[in-house]
């Protein structure tokens, strides 16, 4: 495993939950101005970007398990 993978999964976490949060503002825009149906694309874009933070969180936490795991 490359040393820095585990830093590279927590930027990356981090990218996604960033880009959710956007989502999330310009769906509550949409949904303010009473366009459903666009505010329901965006928050639907945004739980994509939520599940890639995820996955990235849990791969961060796999590596460091698989690194220091035998410390305790």
């Amino acid at each position: 495993m490359a040393a820095h993978e585990g830093s590279e999964h927590h930027k990356k976490a981090a990218e996604h939950h960033e880009q959710a949060a956007a989502q999330h503002r310009e769906a509550a825009t949409h949904h303010e101005s009473g366009d459903h149906e666009k505010a329901a694309y965006h928050a639907h874009i945004a739980q994509g970007h939520s599940l890639h933070a995820a996955h990235h969180a849990d791969e961060a936490a796999k590596h460091h398990a698989d690194e220091h795991g035998d410390a305790v």
